[in-house]
């Protein structure tokens, strides 16, 4: 196997031709691998479900194994670093039980395709992890599936009566050293040489994934208020991470790797879908009869209301947008059923006022989710049969939309952690991984090659995102490996080798 380091200039030089076989090009079999100025002998890693390497929308054995803290640690050990252990899942399956109740689904596969699009399914099994089941002893890896930065210092995360509530994690929970304890407490009683620490993602990822079914609580600096979807305000993701770099280093640990947060939005979960997948073939002979009978008096109505910019008539020659709601929009309800009444009947009228009060065409600064995909062309139940087709004649719901001005709110923060995150690595002397640009990269047309092989993020062929379209694949994980590695050899002047991608698990496809 070659031993292999990131040239700089080789990453450079690949965002101008794909024609390198690798951005990982550099041959260093004849360097000694050498740790440097840092001590990896008990190396600890603190983080989300990005940490743990949860992938396909659940936590098992395999995924585990394939964590960048996992792919990061083998290589350390070749320069003095010490055993690396993860609270491993008790199976390949995924999934959680507690009381005897599966509490968290199992991983999802292709089962097949069609018409090109697969067919994703949770496996055909029964999860045998029990939260109740603790694992005591020594534990390296910390990333916690679901945490925010707050929670990592919020005691009695790991209290199993908390679960249901909502106060404490089930994974957590696994491991947890008592019920009052926090992850970070527990981090360090590990007394770790060397850390790395990801976390701040779940603190607008799940506004952004509910689409927007939360509130951006800037201004409010009291976590314990926030609801589940909430956009953590940006002092409490800086001040929860400040306190547990000051934590490390008040123990001792003043080496180690900090990375920032992608920007949400570039993953397939919201790139996936398109914003006018509506084509004329797809419509058919609906089309015009939409137009008639739909669009054509809306688009009156609204104009009349000085909305007339929120509907335009479909059209027969390019693709179309889909129907939305947006709850940002003053509500035209009223008028719409006044209007509407003399030509409709005040029943039937007020119906299309409920229904297109805050109804506009998606535009292409929205984000079209992708488990909306399959709400699209289905039937609203109990709508008038005449509008009842999701995103074609009845608008998609909140939930299923980030609308530009979500997505805008989704933005402010992520900017607004990530320059709180370089500012702290640089202010404790840190490695800091820049995985926006990591990510920013992948998005590109070039994406990132690895000898011969072109990764992306886009969705199942990119290779790089797992099925549910937020976590990553092994070999997604490596490459995040590769950036903390090369990262840390930067700050430290270690010779860590970087790992061959092309190794470890991507996309299965079916037989």
């Amino acid at each position: 196997m070659k031993k292999i380091l990131i040239s700089t200039i080789a990453v450079s030089a690949l965002f101008f031709t794909i024609s390198c076989e690798t951005d990982f090009d550099t041959d260093v079999s004849s360097i000694q691998v050498t740790n440097g100025e840092a001590n990896f002998s008990k190396y600890v890693s603190l983080g989300n479900s990005l940490t743990s390497g949860f992938s396909n929308n659940a936590l098992y054995i395999d995924g585990q194994n394939d964590s960048y803290p996992n792919i990061m640690a083998q290589q350390m050990k070749l320069a003095g670093g010490g055993a690396f252990v993860q609270p491993l899942m008790a199976d390949n399956n995924g999934g959680l039980v507690l009381g005897g109740t599966v509490i968290q689904a199992t991983k999802l596969y292709i089962k097949s395709f069609t018409n090109g699009a697969p067919d994703i399914l949770n496996i055909n099994a029964t999860p045998t992890t029990n939260v109740a089941t603790k694992i005591t002893g020594s534990l390296n890896n910390m990333g916690i599936p679901g945490a925010k930065s707050f929670h990592l210092v919020t005691p009695g995360y790991g209290n199993i009566a908390g679960v249901s509530t909502g106060t404490a994690n089930p994974y957590y929970v696994r491991f947890s050293s008592s019920a009052t304890s926090r992850v970070l407490d527990d981090a360090i009683a590990q007394k770790p040489t060397f850390y790395s620490l990801w976390i701040g993602n779940n603190d607008v990822l799940s506004y952004a994934t509910t689409g927007g079914m939360g509130t951006d609580q800037k201004g409010n600096t009291n976590p314990a208020t926030y609801g589940p979807n909430d956009i953590s305000d940006p002092a409490v993701v800086a001040g929860s991470i400040q306190t547990i770099l000051e934590t490390f280093k008040m123990s001792g640990a003043t080496k180690g790797v900090i990375a920032n947060i992608p920007s949400v939005t570039s993953i397939p979960y919201f790139t996936t879908v398109p914003y006018n997948p509506l084509t004329p073939a797809a419509l058919g002979a609906n089309l015009s009869v939409l137009n008639a009978s739909l669009y054509t008096p809306l688009k009156q109505a609204l104009t009349a209301f000085g909305a007339g910019n929120r509907i335009n008539l479909l059209s027969s020659t390019s693709t179309n947008p889909v129907l939305i709601k947006d709850v940002s929009l003053t509500n035209l309800s009223a008028e719409l059923t006044l209007a509407l009444t003399p030509s409709l009947g005040a029943a039937t009228a007020a119906a299309f006022g409920q229904i297109y009060g805050q109804a506009r065409q998606s535009t292409g600064g929205d984000y079209i989710l992708l488990p909306t995909k399959s709400v699209i062309g289905s039937t609203v139940s109990g709508a008038p049969a005449s509008i009842n087709v999701y995103g074609i004649s009845y608008p998609l719901e909140n939930q299923h939309v980030l609308t530009a001005a979500e997505a805008a709110k989704v933005k402010a923060a992520v900017d607004a952690y990530n320059a709180s995150i370089k500012s702290l690595a640089d202010s404790y002397g840190l490695a800091f991984v820049d995985a926006n640009a990591k990510m920013n990269e992948l998005n590109g047309l070039s994406g990132i090659q690895f000898d011969g092989v072109k990764y992306t993020a886009k969705f199942v062929t990119g290779g790089t995102f797992s099925l549910d379209g937020v976590h990553l694949t092994g070999r997604g994980y490596a490459i995040v490996a590769n950036e903390f590695l090369k990262m840390i050899n930067q700050k430290y002047k270690s010779t860590l080798p970087m790992v061959e991608v092309n190794r470890y698990q991507g996309v299965t496809f079916p037989k």
